[in-house]
Order: structure tokens, then C-alpha cells, then sequence
């Protein structure tokens, strides 16, 4: 490798290797993962997720649904409620605020419908879980009354209340087979995660390139440094030194997230939501790398051959407006198909070289396109990076020594043909 070359890289990654910024932002990401990744855990033990709502009610009121209630809650592995006895309904709402129970129930005589009405008291308007708890439970006691009454057997009984089994597996129509729904769910996840990463990685990383680049031209710090390092090295110099430190800062986050994730507190957790990790398709991983790797290359090109024509860091954001708006439509575009990704939105845009590292990956991810879509997105995207790479190079070469005002696409066209790479 050229030594100029490697000399701008080197002092790119160490200025921003040891900025306190990037220090700060590296750590308090990581620790948002580890606690990203502790969520379920924390909830269960700091939310009492494997503890029980006691729920009060009344002794002598609807004994026949209460002792439904026991029974019902009896059968199951891991019950959520325990139903605790209050001598009167006047002792009812002491308990509740002594703290003795967390909620109680009062019913009310139905005729017309031939089930009482149920009411649950508690503290709280939010008692999402324990509400759908005790819904289900009454649900199926007032069911078991009326199976009874109408004279059904047990294994009529049981054949009813046998919950229906449907499972979903995607069709495949190549000689791959159709995924399961864990790898669905791990592909979704994989996806999401892929469009969020290159999101922010062409967002931070361009904006950093672009403002480097003329923090350097507004302090004339520019004019000392094209005296012995090309334009064209300095330009793939910030742009590799920063693509090393985007990469490390990555892969101190994902490593950060996934040792959280294999951690033993998070094993059951993880199997209560249904993850595996190891259901990941290989395949897609390689696929997730090329696109992150293409659209970073893609967009960092754009950036620095923008941040070469703007001479002062408070226009620079006008000027980025444009590739920031690309980058909008591309994300948001992928996150309108994660629901549809075989919309005619989706396979248009999937051959749009600005948009296809959000899109085709999508597709790739959550639908199943022909092996020639993917090479033709793949290609027109490869000949885009180099195409752009080549005009940035230009724009760059002229853009570099043009201060003043912003020049116009009239202006730079002239300097370019007046130089060469």
C-alpha cells in the first residue's frame, strides 16, 4: 500500500480513535445493548414476572366460579394468579390498599346472559396481564357450565377446549427448503437489525467524513496537506480510516450484545421468546456483510466528494441535505417492506443502486427472489459504487482547492475537465 495512503488512514482512525466522543458514545452504546439484552431477564425478576398477582375476593360470593377459578388456575404449570379469601366485600378495598392483594374481583348477577359480570378492582388502570388472565379463566369456566348443562362428555369437553394448531412455513420454490418459522423469526430479527446498522452507519460515519474533510478546507489546513498527499489518497484515506473505526466500534457492539446474549441468566429468556441463534442461515450473514460493506462504500464516496466543495462547516449540512434525504427514502422504504417485501414498491426499488442495500437485502431476508434478481441488483449496484467512487474522486480533486462561495455543478464540471486523476 501507498505510504502517503496509509499515512492519512493512520491519522484518521487515531484522531478519532482517541476523541473523547467516540470513547463516551462506544461505551454508553455498549451498555445499552447489555441492557438491551437483559430486558426479559430484569422484567422477570425486578418486574415479579415469576410471581404470582394475588387477587382477592369475597368468601361466600359465587362459590361455584371461585372454586372454576381454583381449579382452572391449579392445572397450569406456572399459574399467575392466586386467589386469596377476604372475610366481606367491606374488607375487600383494605386489603387491596394494605397491600395484602393486588387487585380484587366483585361480580354482578346476569340473567340475560346466565354468567355474572365480573369486575377486577386494583390500584392500577394497567393490569394488562392479570386482566387477560382472569379473562380466560372466567372464559372457560363459563364454557365448562354450559358444556355441562347442554350434557356434553369429557372427551366432548376436551376435543372443544383443544386449542387449534396452525403453524406457519414459508413455501419454497427453488431446491432450498421452505423455512421454518423460528428461522423466519430469526431472519425478521436479522433483517431489522441489518437495515438499522447501515442506516446509522452511512448516516454517522458520511457525516464525520464529510465534516472532517471541510474542517480541514475552512482552517486551510487543506492547502498544507495536498502539498504531499494527493487528493485522491487523502479522499480513500479518511474514507478507509474511517470505515476501519466504524468497523471496530461494530464489532465492539455486536461482540458486547451477543456474549450478553449467551450469558446463562439469558438462556431461558431467549427459549421463552423463541430465539435460537444457531437458526440463523449462514448464507444470510454473508449476504448482510456484502450489502453493509456496498452501502457504506457507496454513500462514504458521496459525502467526502460533497464535504470537498463546501468551505465552511455551517453550510454543510445544506449541502449533505441531499444524500441525507436518499438515505431517508432508502430506510424508510425497507421499513414499509419488512410487512410487503413482494410489493411492486419493493421490486422496483430493489434495482435502485441508492436503495438496494436496504431493499434487496430485505427481499433476500424475507421473501425469496430469483437468483437473477439478486445479480442484477448486485451488479448494477457494484457498477454504481465504482462509478461514483470515480466522480467523487474527480469532484474531490477540484473540489478540494475551490474556496469562496459553494461552485456551482457548472463550475465544478469545468475544473474537472481541466484536471485528471
Amino acid at each position: 500500500m501507498n505510504n502517503s495512503l496509509w499515512t492519512v488512514m493512520v491519522f484518521t482512525m487515531r484522531n478519532k480513535i482517541r476523541s473523547k466522543s467516540f470513547i463516551i458514545m462506544t461505551a454508553v452504546l455498549a451498555v445499552l445493548l447489555i441492557v438491551a439484552g437483559n430486558v426479559p431477564y430484569l422484567i422477570d425478576k425486578l418486574g415479579g414476572g415469576d410471581k404470582a398477582s394475588r387477587v382477592g375476593y369475597a368468601e361466600g360470593q359465587q362459590p361455584q366460579i371461585v372454586q372454576g377459578l381454583k381449579d382452572y388456575y391449579a392445572q397450569l404449570p406456572e399459574p399467575n394468579v392466586e386467589l386469596v379469601s377476604v372475610a366481606s366485600d367491606a374488607e375487600l378495598k383494605n386489603a387491596l390498599e394494605n397491600g395484602d392483594v393486588k387487585g380484587y374481583l366483585t361480580f354482578t348477577d346476569d340473567p340475560a346472559v346466565g354468567f355474572p359480570k365480573a369486575v377486577y378492582n386494583s390500584k392500577s388502570a394497567f393490569e394488562g396481564g392479570t386482566t387477560s388472565s382472569l379473562t380466560a379463566a372466567l372464559q372457560y369456566i363459563k364454557f365448562d357450565i354450559i358444556s355441562k348443562d347442554a350434557g356434553l362428555s369429557d372427551a366432548q369437553k376436551e376435543q372443544l377446549f383443544a386449542p387449534v394448531q396452525l403453524s406457519t412455513e414459508k413455501v419454497s420454490f427453488s431446491d432450498e427448503e421452505g423455512k421454518t418459522e423460528e428461522q423466519q423469526g430469526m431472519a425478521i430479527g436479522l433483517t431489522y437489525a441489518m437495515i438499522i446498522l447501515l442506516f446509522m452507519a452511512v448516516m454517522i460515519s458520511g457525516q464525520l467524513i464529510a465534516t472532517e474533510i471541510t474542517a480541514e478546507k475552512s482552517s486551510r489546513v487543506m492547502e498544507i496537506i495536498v502539498t504531499s498527499v494527493s487528493p485522491l489518497k487523502q479522499m480513500w484515506g479518511k474514507i478507509l480510516g474511517t470505515f476501519i473505526v466504524a468497523m471496530l466500534q461494530l464489532i465492539v457492539l455486536i461482540g458486547a450484545f451477543v456474549i450478553n446474549l449467551t450469558m446463562p441468566q439469558n438462556k431461558d429468556s431467549l427459549s421463552n421468546l423463541g430465539i435460537d441463534l444457531s437458526s440463523i442461515d449462514p448464507v444470510l450473514l454473508v449476504y448482510a456483510i456484502f450489502f453493509y460493506l456496498a452501502g457504506f462504500f457507496l454513500y462514504a464516496t458521496l459525502f467526502a466528494a460533497v464535504g470537498s466543495i463546501v468551505s465552511r462547516t455551517e453550510d454543510l449540512g445544506q449541502a449533505l441535505l441531499p444524500i441525507t434525504m436518499i438515505t431517508l427514502v432508502g430506510f424508510y422504504i425497507a421499513m414499509f417492506g419488512l410487512n410487503q417485501p413482494d410489493s411492486t414498491l419493493i421490486l422496483v426499488c430493489q434495482y435502485i443502486p441508492f436503495f438496494s442495500p436496504f431493499i434487496m437485502f430485505l427481499r433476500i431476508g424475507l421473501a425469496e427472489p430469483a437468483w437473477w434478481e439478486i445479480a442484477l441488483s448486485v451488479g448494477a449496484l457494484i457498477v454504481t459504487i465504482l462509478a461514483i467512487g470515480w466522480l467523487s474522486a474527480k469532484i474531490y480533486r477540484v473540489g478540494v482547492l475551490m474556496y469562496g462561495k459553494r461552485p456551482s455543478v457548472k463550475e465544478i464540471i469545468k475544473a474537472m475537465k481541466a484536471y485528471k486523476i
